[in-house]
């Protein structure tokens, strides 16, 4: 799905970001910190990605509508970790869904003994009761890539096959408060070794800020690289992180995902 990067998109609304696939997320601009839900729409059927905070559920919801997607619609959440601005607003998504042992909560077996703690109702499926794979009754597939410790023991990646997106989680995530849904670099960002200082000027580098965030919030450099290699055989052309912007130009994710794998001192190992 192509996109023109210079649209000044209205953030109240939910955005198409592929073929049935929304962010409904909230842009706060005072934090820095963006966080991203998605919502897969296919049919009458839906399914929520990282749903969000329990603050930002009236904002997730509203958009969620938006689409025209009737709550009741929505057969399964699914969690890539258990961080509460992904996994706050549990017993709001419950409470208007509203289909008890038929909704599905799903995601990693380690990741579960917490997100139980958010008062779960629904069935918590793990990813192996599920065969790492949700389906749409039309025969659309999520797979659920496996990412441990990126930054939690049950990180996990989901990949869309009929949008080709990947989202994935807190891998390519960044913090800055210069933020815009699509993450685009300039060609002479591709070129750049010197990130204590831009060669051209710019206020602002979304390089460095990625780097940055993946050193202060992954494990370790051996997880973080770890993690990448997995997906290394996917056939995704969109990445959809949980934080930042949502990167589609394949230059620029092959650029970000070669300077990832080569990032030292993260997480421990920036200590030690």
């Amino acid at each position: 799905m192509a996109f023109d990067l210079q649209t000044s998109f209205d953030y109240e609304r939910p955005i198409q970001i592929g073929e049935g696939v929304y962010w409904i997320g909230f842009c706060d601009l005072l934090s820095g910190l963006h966080c991203n839900p998605y919502l897969v729409v296919d049919g009458d059927e839906a399914v929520v990605i990282d749903g969000g905070s329990r603050p930002d559920f009236p904002t997730v919801m509203m958009k969620i509508m938006q689409t025209g997607t009737n709550p009741a619609s929505i057969n399964a959440l699914i969690y890539q970790h258990y961080d509460p601005d992904l996994c706050g607003s549990i017993p709001n998504f419950e409470s208007i869904i509203d289909k008890g042992d038929d909704l599905k909560i799903i995601s990693d077996r380690e990741n579960n003994i917490f997100i139980r703690h958010y008062l779960v109702t629904a069935p918590l499926l793990s990813l192996e009761k599920v065969n790492s794979e949700f389906i749409f009754s039309s025969g659309r597939k999520l797979k659920f890539i496996k990412t441990p410790y990126a930054h939690s023991p049950g990180s996990f990646v989901t990949f869309d096959e009929k949008s080709r997106v990947l989202f994935t989680s807190d891998l390519f995530g960044s913090y800055a408060k210069e933020w815009n849904l699509f993450l685009s670099l300039w060609p002479e960002c591709r070129e750049c070794r010197d990130y204590s200082c831009c060669p051209s000027n710019k206020k602002d580098c979304p390089v460095k800020d990625i780097m940055k965030f993946h050193q202060k919030i992954m494990t370790s450099t051996k997880a973080l690289r770890y993690a990448l290699k997995q997906l290394t055989d996917i056939p995704y052309e969109t990445i959809a992180p949980q934080h930042g912007g949502v990167i589609c130009n394949l230059n620029d994710i092959e650029f970000i995902q070669d300077t990832l794998a080569k990032l030292a001192d993260v997480g421990i190992d920036g200590i030690l």
